[in-house]
């Protein structure tokens, strides 16, 4: 397989390649590297013995993935504050799909799901992301770990059975996100603690992400109360004549980032239970919004 035909046949399958990684490693920059290494491995490859280029990079992408997941595990333990996964901008809605797989896509890659594959084992979460997001056969599976298809099969049902339980409830209808996104928003940037409350559901919970860079709370904060009040004090404290918003796909689901004098300040998303703001996000570390710059 010549050079030039090797490359073409690397970027035919990138997107795939890139979504198995950011699936597995929940940071963009951490999957752009497993990518990179990837076609490092495709260059220097004997190519003329691999029939089936797609799962030939995909086995050596999730291989990779299990590698540097193992990695920065560790470092994680010792993360200060929440963790959540690097926000991804997706735009899902433009690509010809079913309504059924664009809800398998973004589910996949939301950040709540993204949150409960953290507590997977390398090998769990392996599994999950090719069988629930992309649909690998199990057979395909056991090859790409080195693994019997009955220990992949129980790999899985672990998995799913872990996901399920821990998964929080939200609704995906795009257009109640949006619409309840933007009064959100108005509410929390106008510091209107009244309006804030109508919206929120009793139990809502915020989870902050700095990373210990920037402003956002070291632990979740729990009730309708504390997350308006919480808000609040960031409008007060960090909303100035520079700060811009604005809305865009982020991780499957309508999402707000707002800039300070252009450049990226936080990610805010919510989970929409019923109508009412069960969750929300706020990513502010920026070493994870240096890909929305």
């Amino acid at each position: 397989m010549a050079a030039d035909t090797a490359t073409e046949v690397f970027e035919e399958h990138r997107s795939v390649l890139t979504g198995v990684a950011y699936r597995m490693l929940g940071r963009v920059v951490d999957a752009e590297d497993v990518v990179q290494d990837a076609w490092l491995r495709w260059s220097g490859a004997d190519r003329s013995e691999v029939r089936d280029p797609r799962g030939y990079l995909v086995r050596v992408t999730t291989r990779l993935a299990i590698d540097r997941l193992r990695q920065v595990q560790t470092r994680r333990e010792s993360y200060v504050g929440p963790w959540l996964p690097e926000p991804l901008v997706t735009d899902f809605g433009s690509v010809a799909q079913d309504g059924a797989q664009h809800v398998v896509l973004a589910d996949s890659v939301s950040l709540a799901v993204l949150v409960v594959l953290e507590s997977l084992s390398p090998l769990e979460r392996a599994v999950f992301v090719l069988r629930e997001a992309f649909g690998y056969p199990y057979g395909e599976i056991a090859v790409t770990l080195d693994r019997t298809e009955a220990a992949v099969r129980q790999l899985a049902t672990r998995a799913r059975k872990h996901v399920e339980e821990r998964r929080p409830r939200y609704d995906v209808d795009p257009e109640e996100r949006r619409d309840l996104t933007e009064r959100f928003l108005a509410a929390a940037a106008e510091g209107d603690l009244e309006r804030l409350l109508s919206l929120l559901a009793p139990d809502a919970r915020l989870v902050g992400d700095s990373g210990g860079k920037s402003r956002a709370p070291l632990r979740v904060i729990e009730s309708a109360d504390k997350v308006a009040r919480f808000l609040c004090g960031i409008a007060s404290k960090d909303i100035g004549g520079g700060t811009t918003f604005e809305l865009l796909e982020v991780n499957g689901g309508i999402a707000v980032l707002a800039r300070d004098d252009g450049a990226p300040d936080a990610v805010f998303q919510l989970d929409v239970v019923d109508g009412r703001v069960q969750r929300v996000y706020i990513i502010r570390n920026p070493d994870k919004l240096i890909s929305l710059r």
